[in-house]
């Protein structure tokens, strides 16, 4: 709370009930816009990045090959056009020949074959399960481009439209240290940042679509509370926050100076065990399956979904959206059933078991977690609660230095994007350490097979594997809530919850 206490003074809005009562609202220049974000981003290079709230960030920061429509298709960024070859083992891009780097220079092939290499080779990338299919990149002039694979995938066009197809200068990532001062391609240019603070772009003129972006600058604010982000956004200090709490849905949509955006999500919530602390004597439910699934039959879904999703936390039991093809009903089979859980606590020569759940210090999670804290007891585990900032929170799931933590995933348009990563033994967000190579190679056909139906069969078996062992309980489906002034126009909520601002004004 001091931190957002000192944004609250930083801005001019006077903290309280008293300044929310008198009406007053601060004026916003009409050539700014502040975007409340619910957690800090991490690190500022689409290589390296894991969070939600940096994808938001990168959104407006770095252009990428393809993009995404409210239907989720394919669509055209800095790839002009695009073509498969009849084996689908080449995809054939070219690219606009207006594009430019922040630094003025122009956006050529070779840029986009040394981002793709770097994706693949960088030791910190976390995008080298994302684009493991490219063999090889030939470049045939400087807006052509030949992507060679080692096989079929069909989930590259949608890899290549998130942060694996966000283009960087080269110059900036070999020179130094990209995430402190990053060039890009997108509309908007890196000012400044100041960790938990703020972030703050500016409109990149030379931008080959500038003259449908209306904003001078924009300034990225993380406010973790979220009634202290809905108080900004009230009090004219924000001008659009992104997921508004479900208990103050009705309140902002009795507010005639306010809009509500919903949209349904492609991801998830869900809570990953570390299978690689410990062993089955010191820490069970990392090693026993028994144990995972009894803590499952412990909590109730839908009381997580009335209690605090007020009725928008759509209860899941596996990675895919109901919107996916790749979605089967018969995985929602699991109730709670505290008595069938204790018994299989027993069967696994267990009464009570510990263990801690780390989650990132915002008040929904903070409620969801306390919920669940309360369920679970109840069937026999006591479980502490360890809130943790949210980048910081990234780095503890990537060592593994944690024992059960918060897995929240804002969803792709493909489904390879919602589990292959997560669940292959080299995925470069399995933070469970999970590794069962019928798994991967079910995965990993799943990608190389182009027709839907048998691509569904493939994730229904693998599956029916994953929801056995339970390396990762899922919660609730990730819905995206959006507040904003009423005068902002333009907007358009998206179902993978990222903020475009093509198209995007203030009317005064």
């Amino acid at each position: 709370m001091k931190r957002i206490s000192r944004f609250l003074t930083k801005t001019g809005v006077i903290c309280g009930v008293a300044a929310l009562s008198t009406g007053w609202i601060m004026p916003a220049m009409a050539a700014d816009l502040r975007i409340g974000l619910q957690d800090d981003a991490d690190v500022l290079d689409p290589h390296r990045a894991r969070t939600f709230v940096g994808r938001i960030v990168f959104t407006s920061l770095c252009d990428k090959l393809f993009d995404i429509n409210e239907k989720l298709e394919i669509q055209p960024q800095l790839a002009e056009g695009w073509k498969w070859s009849d084996d689908g083992k080449i995809l054939s891009i070219k690219l606009r020949g207006d594009g430019k780097f922040h630094d003025g220079s122009t956006i050529t092939a070779a840029d986009v074959k040394a981002n793709l290499e770097r994706a693949k080779s960088l030791a910190e990338s976390l995008r080298k399960s994302e684009v493991a299919s490219i063999d090889s990149i030939k470049v045939v002039d400087d807006t052509n481009l030949e992507v060679h694979l080692v096989k079929p995938d069909a989930s590259l066009l949608s890899q290549l439209a998130d942060r694996a197809g966000m283009i960087m200068s080269p110059k900036a990532f070999t020179d130094g240290d990209f995430a402190q001062n990053p060039v890009c391609s997108g509309p908007y240019k890196f000012v400044s940042r100041v960790q938990n603070d703020r972030i703050v772009l500016e409109k990149f003129n030379d931008y080959w679509g500038a003259a449908n972006y209306h904003f001078d600058k924009v300034t990225f604010l993380p406010i973790q509370d979220t009634t202290v982000r809905l108080a900004n956004l009230q009090s004219g200090s924000l001008d659009l926050i992104e997921r508004l709490a479900s208990s103050d849905i009705e309140a902002v949509k009795n507010d005639s100076k306010l809009a509500f955006y919903p949209v349904t999500g492609t991801g998830y919530q869900g809570l990953t065990f570390n299978m690689t602390k410990g062993d089955k004597d010191s820490f069970p439910i990392g090693h026993d399956k028994r144990v995972r699934r009894a803590f499952e039959l412990s909590i109730d879904r839908n009381a997580i979904n009335e209690v605090v999703g007020q009725g928008i936390f759509q209860p899941a039991h596996q990675p895919f959206p109901p919107t996916s093809f790749a979605y089967d009903k018969k995985f929602e089979t699991v109730t709670r059933d505290v008595e069938k859980a204790k018994k299989l606590l027993a069967e696994a020569g267990l009464e009570r078991v510990k263990f801690e759940i780390s989650y990132g210090n915002n008040s929904t999670s903070q409620q969801v977690y306390e919920l669940i804290q309360a369920m679970a007891s109840e069937a026999g585990f006591d479980i502490s609660l360890r809130p943790t900032e949210f980048a910081a929170l990234q780095s503890t799931l990537k060592e593994k230095s944690y024992e059960a933590g918060q897995s929240g995933w804002s969803g792709r348009a493909d489904p390879d994007g919602n589990i292959h990563q997560f669940d292959t033994c080299k995925g470069n967000l399995n933070d469970a350490g999970y590794c069962n190579e019928k798994v991967d190679e079910l995965l990993n056909k799943a990608r190389a097979t182009t027709d839907q139906a048998q691509r569904k069969a493939i994730y229904d078996e693998a599956q029916a594997i994953i929801q056995d062992e339970l390396p990762i309980v899922y919660l609730y489906y990730q819905p995206w809530p959006f507040a904003a002034r009423a005068d902002l126009k333009g907007f358009v909520a998206y179902p993978d919850g990222m903020v475009r601002l093509k198209g995007v004004s203030i009317t005064n």
